[in-house]
C-alpha cells in the first residue's frame, strides 16, 4: 500500500515564521453571490481560463485599506508541538490537510456561495460532528490527506440517509453496483451504503485505489465523481491533441468541474474561518461514539431507549437499518455515543431479567380476501405507512402468502420510529454511465434488495458482550 506523506504529521516542534508578526488583517463579511448553485462564473470553460475583471498580479496592500505594520525587532515566533495532540478535532483536521490547493475562480464562487448561507454550514458541520472523529482516525491509519474527511460534505451534506436520483445512498454517496464491488451488503434488512464504519472504509479504499491510478488527488477526485473510466478518456483526449491533463485542463461535466473547487472551498473556510468572520465551533478531538455487539432482535425504538436517547440520534448512527426492528445476524454491532454505552448495557441486563420482549413486531402471512388496505385498516394505519415498513414498491406484487412486518397487537411501535426510517432509493435505474453515481455499462447491476421469502420469528435475546470501537 502506498504511504501518503503530508506536512504537519512529524513528531517535531516547528516553528513557524509569520510574515509580519504584528500584522493583522480585519474580519469581513461575506460576499453576495446572487448566482444558484453550480452556475459557470464565466460562459464556456472553466477552470484555468481568464475570468474578466480579475487581475493575476498581486495588490499593494496599502491599496486595499489594509493595515501594514512593520515586523518588530526581536519579535518572538510562537511554537506548536505536533506531538501533542490538539483538543479541537478541527484543527487535528488542519494539521493533516496535504493535498495541494486548487487554484481556480470557481473556489471563490463557491465560498461566496456557502459563507452567504451560514446556517446551512453550521447544520453541515454539527451533522459532521457525529462522524468525522471516526473518519479521521481511519485517514490517519493510512496516510491519507485529511481533506478527504470533508468530501462528505461535498457528497451529501453529512446526511446519512441522503439518497440521489442515480440510487446513490450514505454520507459518501455509493451507487448499488459500486457498493457491491465494495462488499456492501444491501438486502430487506439492510443497507451498508448507509453504515458509518462500513461506508467509510469502502469510499477510502475506493479513493485510495483511483489515486494510485492517477497520482493526481485532483484528477482522482473527479474519478470519485464522474468515473475512473470517464476520466481517464478525458486524459486521452487531451493528450492527443496536446493538451494538458490535468484536472483544470480537462472538458467534464459541470457537476465535476464544481467538484474539487466545492472541496476546496470548505477546506478554505475551515483552514481559516476567522479570515472569512465565520465562528467555526469546536468540535472534541475525541471518540464520539463506539460500538456495542446487538442482540439477535432488537427494535430501533426500544435500542434508543435503552440508550437513553432520541430515537431520530439513534437512526443518525444506525441509519443502515431500514426497518423498525434489527435481526442481530445482519451487518455490523450497534453504534452509540460513547457515554451511552454503559447505560445501553445496564439498562438491556435489566429489561431481560424482567423478561420484556425486544422487539414488538411479529410476522404476518397474507390470507385469501386480504388487501394491503385492509391489513393496514385492521393495523389502524395508513396502507402507505405499512407499504413503507415493508419496502413494497408500485412494482411489487401481494397476495395470498406473502409475509408481513407489522406491530404486535396493541403495540405502538409503528408511530414510533416508521416516520423516522429511511426513504427507499428511485425505482428507476440510472441511466447507463460510468462512476459512483451511475451504473457502468460493462458493470452488472447489483442485485435488487429484495425481501426475504419469509419472515423470522421472534426469539429469545441472548446476551451480547460489550465491544469497543472509534
Amino acid at each position: 500500500m502506498t504511504v501518503f506523506l503530508r506536512p504537519g504529521v512529524l513528531p517535531l516542534l516547528v516553528v513557524l515564521s509569520l510574515l509580519g508578526a504584528c500584522a493583522t488583517v480585519p474580519t469581513t463579511g461575506p460576499v453576495q453571490d446572487e448566482r444558484p448553485p453550480d452556475t459557470p462564473a464565466t460562459p464556456g470553460k472553466t477552470g484555468r481560463h481568464a475570468v474578466a475583471g480579475v487581475s493575476s498580479q498581486p495588490s499593494d496592500p496599502h491599496s486595499l485599506g489594509l493595515p501594514v505594520q512593520a515586523v518588530q525587532p526581536n519579535a518572538k515566533t510562537p511554537l506548536i508541538d505536533l506531538t501533542v495532540a490538539p483538543d479541537d478535532l478541527w484543527q487535528r483536521i488542519r494539521h493533516g490537510f496535504g493535498m495541494p490547493d486548487l487554484h481556480d475562480p470557481l473556489v471563490a464562487d463557491r465560498q461566496s456561495w456557502y459563507l452567504n448561507r451560514p446556517d446551512m454550514l453550521r447544520r453541515i458541520f454539527a451533522r459532521g460532528s457525529r462522524y468525522l472523529y471516526h473518519i479521521v482516525e481511519e485517514l490517519e491509519k493510512r496516510g491519507l490527506p485529511t481533506e478527504l474527511a470533508l468530501l462528505p460534505m461535498v457528497e451529501s451534506a453529512f446526511n446519512p440517509r441522503a439518497v440521489s436520483s442515480a440510487r446513490a445512498m450514505g454520507i459518501w454517496q455509493f451507487i448499488p453496483s459500486t457498493g457491491k464491488n465494495y462488499n456492501l451488503d444491501q438486502n430487506w434488512w439492510v443497507d451498508e451504503r448507509r453504515d458509518i464504519i462500513a461506508s467509510t472504509d469502502a469510499a477510502l479504499t475506493y479513493l485510495q485505489k483511483i489515486y494510485e491510478m492517477h497520482g493526481d488527488w485532483h484528477l482522482a477526485l473527479a474519478s470519485y465523481n464522474w468515473g475512473e473510466g470517464a476520466v481517464g478518456r478525458a486524459i486521452e483526449k487531451n493528450r492527443a491533441k496536446g493538451l494538458p491533463t490535468d484536472y483544470a485542463s480537462l472538458t467534464m461535466p459541470a457537476e465535476t468541474r464544481y467538484y474539487v473547487p466545492k472541496l476546496q472551498a470548505f477546506k478554505n473556510i475551515i483552514a481559516q474561518p476567522e479570515l472569512f468572520g465565520f465562528r467555526l465551533a469546536p468540535i472534541p478531538n475525541q471518540p464520539y461514539f463506539e460500538t456495542v455487539m446487538k442482540p439477535e432482535r432488537i427494535d430501533v425504538a426500544v435500542a434508543a431507549r435503552l440508550a437513553e436517547i432520541p430515537v431520530e440520534e439513534f437512526v443518525s448512527l444506525n441509519p443502515a437499518y431500514h426497518r423498525p426492528v434489527i435481526n442481530g445476524d445482519q451487518a455490523g454491532p450497534l453504534i452509540l455515543p460513547a457515554d451511552k454505552v454503559d447505560i445501553f448495557l445496564a439498562n438491556l441486563e435489566r429489561y431481560e431479567a424482567e423478561d420484556k420482549p425486544l422487539s414488538n413486531w411479529q410476522t404476518y402471512q397474507m390470507k385469501r380476501g386480504d388487501t394491503l388496505a385492509k391489513v393496514a385498516a385492521r393495523l389502524k394505519m395508513s396502507e402507505a405507512r405499512l407499504r413503507q415498513i415493508n419496502g413494497i414498491t408500485p412494482r411489487v406484487k401481494t397476495g395470498v402468502g406473502y409475509n408481513l412486518l407489522v406491530p404486535r397487537p396493541g403495540s405502538q411501535a409503528a408511530e414510533m420510529v416508521s416516520h423516522m426510517l429511511p426513504q427507499p432509493a428511485p425505482e428507476k435505474p440510472a441511466k447507463a454511465g460510468n462512476g459512483k453515481r451511475t451504473k457502468a455499462k460493462s458493470t452488472k447491476a447489483a442485485a435488487s434488495a429484495s425481501k426475504p421469502a419469509a419472515l423470522k420469528s421472534v426469539k429469545s435475546q441472548p446476551k451480547k458482550k460489550h465491544q469497543s470501537g472509534k
